[in-house]
């Protein structure tokens, strides 16, 4: 099996090629925009791999939620490259992307939102991935939800980005890896026992999932308060 992955839901962005278990991975140049990166690394991966986006059985992409930019350079291309070899897309959520790199059976996955906040979701080791439990939240760092049971890992970069939820998690004995961030190899590895269940979408059904868009504020009135789009 073949599945490409993309993932661009935070700056460091990454395309990564699942062949029966083996991956081969590139990184996005750090400091350039993804828009302008990503699609020439899928063309020199596949080149190297001697694989036509043709022979390809899924595109796998990191759906969000994340950086609103990055989400829609990662759907587009795997909207277009979808279409292009006639394979179903099979889009992967950046919080179970972090869980599954984690590798721990109870994990608080912690992104940072930018503009003071930061999405949460609380997923639990299920077979060959991971169930959220409850649902992907965007709040304050004072805000988020802390598991009250013990054998909980936090992880992703909404602990290094708040001090104030990395005390909390302190306080509340819950370790932490900070230096997680999602990657297109987690994304294949999550998404490739999901195509030989056939659970791909269509192309045209793809969407960047934004959670704020739940909240109240909108991008217009963050930004009058000196936040980050």
């Amino acid at each position: 099996m073949l599945i490409l992955a993309l993932e661009t839901s935070t700056d460091f962005g990454s395309c990564a090629l699942w062949r029966d278990g083996t991956l081969s991975e590139r990184l996005c140049p750090a400091g350039k925009p993804h828009s302008e990166t990503l699609l020439p690394l899928v063309r020199e991966l596949l080149t190297e791999a001697g694989v036509t986006v043709g022979q390809l059985d899924g595109i796998a992409f990191g759906v969000g939620p994340g950086a609103f930019t990055g989400l829609r350079v990662a759907c587009g291309a795997a909207q277009g490259l979808a279409v292009a070899a006639g394979v179903p897309l099979l889009p992967v959520t950046s919080l179970e992307t972090l869980a599954a790199q984690s590798g721990a059976k109870h994990v608080l996955a912690l992104l940072d939102a930018r503009m003071g906040e930061v999405y949460s979701a609380a997923y639990v080791r299920s077979g060959d991935g991971y169930t959220l439990q409850g649902e992907i939240r965007v709040s304050a760092p004072e805000a988020v939800v802390l598991p009250d049971a013990p054998g909980w890992l936090a992880c992703g970069n909404g602990i290094a980005a708040y001090p104030v939820l990395a005390e909390r998690l302190n306080q509340a004995c819950i370790p932490g890896r900070p230096d997680l961030l999602p990657t297109a190899a987690a994304v294949a590895t999550l998404a490739a026992p999901r195509a030989a269940r056939g659970e791909g979408i269509d192309a045209a059904l793809a969407a960047p999932l934004y959670i704020r868009d739940k909240v109240a504020k909108t991008v217009a009135e963050r930004l009058s308060e000196g936040g980050r789009a």
